[in-house]
């Protein structure tokens, strides 16, 4: 489930216009439900996918503003690494947000997504319907045997965000064991995830309540406010659309992650342990980071 944050379920009415950053009032965020007649471009089964898209990613970008820096990261390397024309897993996919990335930059690739997550695998399955490129799988990764569901053997390279943080650091070492059979020698995976190392508390804190001031102040400087992540939700809950799907996800996932967040340093030294040659961090800010580990 990428990009997850914490959440709470609601009602709210089944249309909503939300100001986020980088968007102007009822522009990019305005949403189009299934209770809206007609059909328009970029609408599959009543709802429109890019709405929710873009609304998804003014939501992420409230609380990550250099989100987008890691994705770039992220592709930069892929190229380098296997080439222009990977074959590529989009592990906890979400919304599909890493493939759309991917398939800008290198049209020639192909992508996996596997989620457990209804709603947001309904909003990535609307998105790329008809894209031959894009196959997306349910999986829960905590299943040992989720990798047999997938239509590959091997994949050049294995991509997620913000994402594994609702695992613990036990059953993240064995899903990185599980990653590593996936990729090919020669191939990658990246995770880029809140990683906080623990032994600078003082460095943390600091950082913490200056990104939640300048959160507000992004909050307060948007007439209209900016959709968090439980608001976001209790828009999806509403729409007749996601409406189902919503409800089936807070069935899987309950209303909070309780996962870790451990050093990137751990995580590349976890992933050597699991049969990588290399890792190393690629790309940081000051909560999170980007680790690459090379097979």
């Amino acid at each position: 489930m990428t990009d997850a944050r914490t959440s709470t379920t609601g009602a709210t009415t089944s249309t909503r216009t939300s100001t986020t950053p980088g968007t102007t009032p009822g522009a990019a965020d305005s949403v189009t439900t299934g209770a809206t007649t007609g059909a328009t471009a970029g609408t599959a089964a009543g709802a429109d996918w890019a709405a929710w898209q873009r609304s998804w990613d003014r939501q992420q970008e409230w609380y990550m503003p250099d989100r987008e820096d890691r994705f770039r990261v992220m592709i930069d390397m892929v190229e380098a690494l296997v080439g222009p024309a990977p074959r590529v897993l989009d592990l906890a996919c979400g919304t599909g947000t890493i493939t759309a990335r991917l398939l800008a930059r290198l049209p020639g690739a192909t992508s996996t997504g596997v989620d457990l997550d209804p709603a947001l695998l309904a909003i990535a399955e609307g998105t790329f319907e008809g894209d031959d490129r894009v196959t997306f799988v349910t999986a829960d990764l905590k299943d040992p045997q989720w990798p047999a569901r997938l239509p590959y053997d091997t994949y050049d390279a294995v991509l997620t965000a913000t994402a594994l943080h609702w695992l613990h650091s036990e059953p993240l070492a064995a899903l990185y064991g599980r990653v590593a059979d996936l990729v090919r020698d020669g191939g990658v995976f990246m995770n880029a995830d809140h990683m906080i190392d623990e032994t600078t508390p003082r460095i943390n804190a600091a950082e913490r309540a200056q990104r939640h001031t300048r959160m507000d102040q992004a909050r307060a400087e948007r007439a209209g406010g900016v959709l968090d992540w439980a608001q976001w939700w209790q828009l999806a809950a509403a729409d007749p659309v996601l409406a189902g799907p919503t409800a089936r996800r807070f069935e899987i996932y309950g209303e909070h992650a309780e996962g870790d967040t451990p050093s990137a340093a751990w995580h590349a030294r976890v992933l050597r342990e699991r049969g990588f040659g290399e890792a190393r961090t690629v790309w940081c800010s000051p909560s999170d980071a980007l680790v690459l580990a090379l097979k």
